[in-house]
């Protein structure tokens, strides 16, 4: 229901940014890089994403190397609905 009430492009940032997440949590304990991230959405969204994620505390990034945090992966094990 919350969704509904978000403009649409912060719906489309919000599924970009669970799709990188995503990503980065299967590739865990390995890395991923940003230019392989970058191939498999639009110009500069997979850039945002991570930028974003990383403020939030779920990714950290070093050059070009892109991780999950302890706390996006402990998250994944809890395996919440």
């Amino acid at each position: 229901m919350q969704a509904d009430r978000m403009p649409r492009q912060v719906r489309g940032e919000a599924a970009i940014q669970r799709a990188v997440l995503s990503l980065v949590l299967e590739a865990a304990p390995d890395s991923l890089t940003i230019p392989d991230l970058s191939q498999q959405f639009e110009e500069g969204e997979a850039e945002r994403a991570v930028r974003e994620l990383v403020g939030a505390g779920l990714l950290e990034c070093s050059g070009v190397s892109v991780g999950a945090t302890d706390a996006a992966l402990r998250l994944d094990r809890l395996e919440l609905p």
